[in-house]
């Protein structure tokens, strides 16, 4: 799939986002921001999951100045 098939498909889910905005993201980050869309535009409940990747903290902090 193309880029621009990629923030198309986004854009259908998050209409909020705009094409302008998408387009400064790499491939692999729109691909996996398409997938979380999917994984929460389906059913929930106990059988949803849902695995955080791992290039994302879980936990972070900041330092004071």
């Amino acid at each position: 799939m193309t880029k621009q098939q990629t923030i198309e498909l986004i854009r259908q889910r998050n209409q909020s986002a705009s094409a302008e905005f998408l387009t400064r993201f790499d491939e692999r980050a729109l691909d996996v921001y398409l997938r979380r869309l999917s994984t929460i535009s389906n059913h929930r409940g106990r059988g949803s999951r849902w695995v955080r990747e791992t290039t994302s903290p879980a936990v972070t902090t900041r330092s004071a100045a």
